[in-house]
């Protein structure tokens, strides 16, 4: 009988998208032939359930599940701790706690550091955005705020829940009888959403408009006070309150090549250079675009290329980038897709999902294992209901 090779050994850094994303696919990849140490500093990993309405104010619930829960289902080895340091020359990482984990291959996959760019605006990244929601009206239904500027720093690279923002707190005002604020929603874009191409953009401008909210595309903003700075000649634009987008920053771990903003630059496999071993996903690399989605794509290359270095009878496929976005306006929700970011000649826009389970980040494995965790949930608290799970996939691999 022959030897079995033992599994390779595969150190996970980070508890978000990406890295559960790349779990999933080693598991369905890659099996036993690997063995999975996870090491996250959180306790929980957060997501939204699919939806396909929302009323005003609302949006697609959250659901927190413990970590520890996910490990055990998918037979990781859970470290709650941080990884600070790698030492690529000798396959180790050492953590915050200051323990060492021995790795064959590494895969970095523990976000951006966001922050807020302007010291005089609501900066929506460190909370629900439902929840920013609400305080905005609360302050425009007391009559203490009349004009809103939502404002995209330069260097921001995925603004559409700024939007989102944006058209529900209009329709929440209006709703409520509000029809004398003003609303303008400030960005470097030369148009709506324009990543997604010229055909999104003039729809996306479209739900603007109506709302009362004018776009001002090709803005360099800052912020002082109650006044945005439009351009390097400072017009201004003086509003009562600024809600606006964070920045990131990298992750900086230490002994790993980053670029001018701790970035990690990794080719379309996820292998970091001059780093045998260690691969990156998702908002830690220096990839121009920060999106859920677009960092399980990364995590999908990264688990098909370890999966092939286990034995795993597959042929590596290198990460090319399919852009989705979800908008939820309280109403009917729109969705935008393009495979070429930045070609203005490509995208689609509609009212129908243009990809199934209809969630807000996609990913190929872990959009289906989170919605079966809701449909477990919903079928245990609503047994005597029949339920019928369809998986149906649009306009390729997402």
């Amino acid at each position: 009988m022959a030897d079995v090779p033992a599994p390779l050994r595969v150190v996970v850094a980070g508890g978000g998208v990406a890295a559960w994303e790349l779990v999933l696919g080693l598991n369905a990849l890659a099996g036993k032939r690997v063995a999975i140490t996870l090491i996250a500093p959180d306790s929980r990993f957060t997501y939204r359930q699919p939806g396909f309405g929302s009323k005003a104010l609302a949006r697609p619930p959250m659901e927190r599940v413990r970590l520890d829960s996910l490990a055990s289902d998918l037979g990781v080895r859970l470290v709650p701790d941080t990884v600070c340091d790698v030492a690529p020359d000798r396959h180790e990482v050492t953590t915050a706690s200051g323990g060492t984990h021995r790795y064959d291959e590494l895969v970095v996959a523990v976000g951006g550091r966001p922050y807020a760019p302007f010291q005089d605006a609501l900066t929506i990244g460190g909370q629900d955005i439902g929840e920013a929601l609400a305080d905005l009206f609360s302050r425009l239904g007391a009559g203490r705020v009349r004009s809103v500027a939502f404002v995209v720093p330069t260097g921001a690279s995925w603004t559409l829940p700024l939007y989102e923002l944006a058209v529900m707190t209009a329709r929440q005002g209006w709703s409520a009888g509000l029809d004398d604020p003003r609303y303008w929603l400030v960005t470097p874009e030369p148009e709506p959403l324009a990543v997604f191409g010229a055909a999104v953009s003039r729809e996306v401008r479209q739900l603007l408009e109506p709302e009362g909210i004018t776009f001002m595309g090709g803005a360099r903003p800052d912020v002082r006070g109650g006044v945005v700075l439009l351009d390097r000649r400072a017009t201004r634009l003086e509003v009562d309150m600024v809600v606006c987008l964070p920045l990131l920053t990298g992750s900086g771990i230490r002994g790993l090549p980053t670029d001018g903003d701790g970035f990690i630059p990794a080719d379309r496999t996820g292998r970091v250079p001059g780093a045998a071993g260690v691969y990156a996903a998702g908002d830690a690399t220096s990839f121009p675009i920060k999106q859920g989605g677009l960092a399980c794509q990364q995590a999908d290359a990264v688990a098909e290329t370890i999966a092939a270095a286990a034995g795993a009878p597959i042929t590596p496929v290198p990460f090319r980038p399919v852009l989705r976005g979800k908008i939820i306006t309280g109403g009917r929700e729109r969705f935008l897709y393009t495979d070429s970011p930045n070609d203005m000649r490509r995208g689609k826009f509609s009212e129908q999902p243009l990809w199934w389970p209809p969630t807000k980040v996609v990913g190929r494995y872990l959009s289906r294992y989170l919605l079966g965790r809701d449909d477990h949930a919903v079928h245990d608290s609503t047994s005597s209901v029949p339920h019928v799970s369809v998986n149906i996939l649009l306009d390729g691999d997402g």
